[in-house]
């Protein structure tokens, strides 16, 4: 029998995107599967096609929320450019999502309605896909011989907690922004002259 897989992904997509509504307006625990079936115009029939129960909904929804907060992240992991150009395109583009990373998570809050154990839960998705992605990212680079396979074992235990560091500064006036500018320069300068083969000097140096 034949299968449109597109059809079937685009199907779950819009159940996803019933579900996470539905908890935005009426909250998880009040939210049925009836309630699902019926916003989106689909049978319980079809919904239990797709998904067991509304865990499984659930679990869904906060797979899609964590990857579209790193969807760019991985476009740059994914891409053929060289190791160190995806290195400070990657820290580049993290640090700047900074701001926009907290008002995501305010967001999220109203979607889960202040529930820390699943504001918890999102936050360690987005953590481990930002871990793996900058993981592939370094491997290819150690593999490559661009860095210092040592350097870049002492990076992994600390550069994503560094990274969330700085999701807060730079909110505020402008020249606290400019500030934070720098600083972020400053840091990714500093990451890719320490784990880089060939030392990587900067335009003050």
């Amino acid at each position: 029998m034949f299968i449109n897989i597109a059809m079937v992904l685009k199907t779950r997509e819009k159940l996803i995107e019933v579900a996470r509504q539905l908890f935005v307006h009426k909250g998880l625990e009040n939210t049925t599967m009836n309630d699902i079936a019926n916003a989106s115009d689909k049978g319980r029939r079809t919904i239990y096609t797709y998904f067991r129960n509304k865990k499984e909904i659930y679990n869904a929804v906060l797979e899609h929320e964590s990857d579209m907060m790193v969807s760019k992240l991985r476009e740059i992991a994914m891409s053929a450019d060289e190791p160190v150009v995806q290195l400070t395109k990657f820290l580049a583009l993290r640090l700047e999502q900074g701001r926009t990373i907290v008002t995501t998570y305010t967001t999220i809050k109203n979607l889960f309605k202040f529930d820390v154990k699943r504001m918890d839960r999102i936050r360690r998705l987005v953590h481990d896909k930002e871990v793996s992605l900058l993981n592939i990212i370094l491997d290819r680079g150690v593999d490559d011989g661009s860095f210092d396979a040592g350097r870049v074992a002492l990076l992994r235990g600390f550069v994503v907690k560094c990274l969330q560091c700085f999701d807060f500064d730079g909110i505020g006036d402008a020249a606290r922004l400019e500030n934070s500018r720098q600083a972020n320069n400053d840091f990714i300068n500093f990451i890719i002259s320490d784990i880089s083969v060939v030392k990587t000097r900067t335009a003050d140096s």
